[in-house]
């Protein structure tokens, strides 16, 4: 938390200044996001772009009543609603497959852009030197949180898609050696967003050289750990099965297995 000298308040006249503000710098944040993030140009178009002006006008708005709440605030109080949907976008980016590269320069972008409009509008309804100041503190420390938020929620997002693919990668590597219908591998194979190849190699390894030679393999190889049909449960071995790793390709396979006891 904060000391007092991180708190401002803001005379009435100032609130109602910005407060009348909102929407056009909201639909100018926008704006500037579109051309200086080109990532999200189309993203941003027609009526989501109306969508997304309206939240940043919501957020500003939410931004502003923190800001001006009675007593002033203090700079480092999480903003909980704000969070919770700064948390959900850096999922949402996940889930659209981007980086968080075009989402933290968004937030850059309407950082600054959001700074300047209110502040030259604080400015011309009077606000004074030191209360700007502790307005610029409050603007950045309030674009802290909702970009390490996003982070947290694009990270938490990866992990869960990527714990739910390793889940259904593993399922069809395990209905393939059970030799299961054609229908069910098909079904299988489309949950775990896996493209069949020609041919799949099996390969034995001991469990504690596998993951050196993942590394060595195609990324589409598929690994079963679950008590592989002939194996023996204390045997402590895994199945793996390589795509198109025949004819030409087999000398290949044969170098990464090197030395593996495979």
């Amino acid at each position: 938390m904060g000391t007092t000298s991180d708190v401002i308040t803001f005379p009435p006249v100032v609130v109602e200044a910005m407060q009348a503000e909102l929407p056009a710098v909201a639909e100018q944040t926008v704006a500037t996001i579109v051309v200086e993030v080109p990532s999200y140009a189309d993203a941003f178009s027609g009526e989501m772009g109306r969508a997304i002006s309206n939240a940043v006008q919501l957020a500003l708005g939410g931004f502003l009543d923190l800001a001006t709440a009675r007593g002033g605030v203090d700079p480092s109080l999480p903003i909980g609603p704000a969070l919770e949907g700064a948390y959900a976008l850096g999922r949402g980016e996940a889930r659209s497959g981007r980086s968080m590269d075009s989402l933290l320069a968004a937030y850059r972008v309407g950082a600054r852009v959001s700074w300047r409009h209110m502040s030259d509008t604080a400015v011309a309804a009077g606000l004074d030197a030191g209360s700007l100041a502790r307005f610029a503190e409050l603007v950045f420390a309030y674009i802290d949180q909702l970009s390490a938020s996003s982070v947290a929620g694009h990270t938490d997002e990866l992990e869960t898609t990527g714990r739910a693919r390793r889940h259904h990668l593993e399922r069809l590597g395990a209905l393939l050696l059970a030799g299961r219908p054609l229908h069910d591998l098909t079904a299988a194979a489309e949950r775990a967003d896996w493209s069949p190849p020609r041919t799949l190699t099996a390969v034995l390894l001991p469990e504690g050289r596998v993951r050196g030679a993942l590394a060595l393999l195609d990324t589409r190889t598929l690994q079963v750990t679950d008590d592989p049909p002939g194996i023996e449960p204390s045997a402590e071995l895994t199945v793996l099965l390589v795509p198109d790793a025949g004819e030409r390709a087999r000398p290949g396979l044969l170098r990464a297995l090197e030395g593996r006891a495979a």
